[in-house]
């Protein structure tokens, strides 16, 4: 029954954070998209990018709207299922958690209403920094959430005391040695995200407004702008993931073994294959088959020919995934990577198209299979990231803080697995109608197209 309740749980939270997710990424995204419209706006006087800021405003406001909604369940149940954690690492984890709310996000919904109500009510410039300061709250935001997390991933600066966290230095435990790298790969998975959904919704909208000329051009103008944002994210992306990979090598060598099914520790002067697919054999101590690129794994981990990479068999089986948790990481890395790659391709064939001028209003229909590229990319950048937070927890499991606590004494004792699987299938139901009603609305606000006639505020 205790393992019953312990999965239900896992899959209630992970089901509550996986869609709450995408919204606060959008709210990153999207604002600094607005952001340098309206900068842009003011700092050209063009009304092209006025146009631009008052139309995907819509969608910003949307998708926090539906951010705040769905957040609510997730955090309830740090109480409701997971009583152990909450009871042994509320000194450093609530308080982080506090910082989140009391600092980023009122500061987040302060400015969001002097930026939607205060056109004509404020100066230009006051209005400008309004948009900025919802930006920085959003991104605010996501540090201490992802403060929080690194923490579970590297708990430095404290020590456990009787079944407690004793905070030793607060400044040790938020920026411990996962913080920064995991923020920035997490931040820029936002604006990465983010760029090919409203890239998606202006190819949709240049599909759907063929006839409209000037429709046709505003969200061609979309597209352009949106190509070169992400020629600097998408490219940072891949150094910082890179970046990220270390850490990990260094600090949760097990978590690295398990994400590429690395079984035996490389012998000295032997490299450490990296596997581009693989599976376990049925022993569950190497794999049945594996095509392998020679020595990559350990020059990607150490930088070196033959640097030691430790194997999952280094590691007593209670302290590492299990297999299956070992094959979900595997393939969900190879997932975000591959998503990765197939993103910075669209953008290389749109900057070309760019720079040869074949991004233009009236050629850019011809080119339908390019936009529907884009269209079909919309969810890409949203699954890259789910599969990302996949590798980062299961990859630690059984812990739920790395080496601290196991996860199996975090849950809350005395709970029925009836009600948490009639939680789970309510939550779910929510969630799914949530998800439509934005849906709707994009589609509504994208047939209805923006609003070229009314006067500039």
């Amino acid at each position: 029954m205790l393992e019953q309740i312990l999965m239900l749980s896992r899959v209630q939270f992970a089901s509550t954070a996986a869609f709450h997710i995408i919204f606060p990424m959008m709210s990153i995204g999207i604002s600094l998209y607005l952001f340098i419209m309206e900068s842009m706006w003011l700092y050209t006087k063009k009304d092209s990018y006025y146009r631009q800021l008052r139309f995907w405003m819509k969608i910003f406001m949307l998708s926090f709207a539906i951010g705040v909604a769905s957040g609510f369940p997730m955090a309830f149940q740090f109480g409701t299922n997971w009583s152990g954690f909450a009871n042994s690492a509320g000194p450093f984890f609530g308080n982080i958690i506090g910082f989140e709310t009391t600092i980023a996000f009122t500061m987040e919904t302060t400015f969001l209403g002097i930026f939607i109500f205060g056109w004509k009510r404020v100066p230009k410039l006051v209005h400008l920094a309004s948009n900025f300061l919802v930006l920085f709250a959003a991104s605010l935001s996501a540090f201490w959430i992802v403060a929080a997390n690194s923490w579970m991933q590297l708990p430095e600066g404290v020590h456990m005391e009787a079944g407690k966290v004793i905070v030793d230095n607060y400044y040790a435990a938020i920026f411990n040695h996962d913080t920064i790298v995991s923020y920035l790969h997490m931040w820029f998975a936002c604006v990465e995200a983010t760029i090919f959904l409203l890239g998606g919704v202006a190819a949709w909208g240049i599909l759907r407004h063929r006839e409209n000329a000037n429709f046709r051009a505003f969200f061609t103008s979309t597209l352009k702008y949106l190509t070169v944002v992400a020629l600097v994210v998408t490219t940072l992306q891949f150094y910082i993931g890179d970046v990220s990979g270390q850490t990990v090598a260094r600090f949760q060598p097990e978590k690295l073994a398990a994400y590429e099914l690395h079984w035996n520790t490389n012998l000295p002067g032997e490299g450490a294959a990296l596997h581009l697919l693989a599976w376990p054999n049925s022993t569950g101590d190497g794999n049945a088959f594996e095509v392998s690129i020679p020595n990559l794994l350990s020059i990607l981990s150490t930088r070196t020919m033959t640097g030691t990479v430790p194997g999952l068999n280094t590691f007593a089986p209670s302290d590492r995934p299990t297999i299956a948790e070992s094959v979900t990481v595997f393939y969900s890395f190879r997932v975000m990577f591959a998503i990765g790659i197939l993103l910075f391709l669209l953008m290389a064939v749109s900057l070309y198209y760019l720079y040869r001028g074949k991004l233009a209003p009236d050629h850019i229909l011809s080119r339908s299979k390019f936009l529907y590229a884009w269209v079909w990319s919309i969810p890409l950048g949203f699954i890259a990231a789910e599969a990302g937070w996949m590798v980062r927890e299961i990859g630690r499991q059984p812990w739920m803080i790395y080496h601290m606590l196991r996860v199996s004494e975090s849950a809350s004792v005395g709970l029925n697995a009836l009600v948490v699987g009639i939680v789970l299938g309510a939550v779910v139901l929510l969630y799914l109608a949530l998800l439509s009603i934005f849906v709707f609305f994009v589609r509504k606000i994208t047939l209805k197209g923006p609003d070229l006639t009314s006067p500039i505020h």
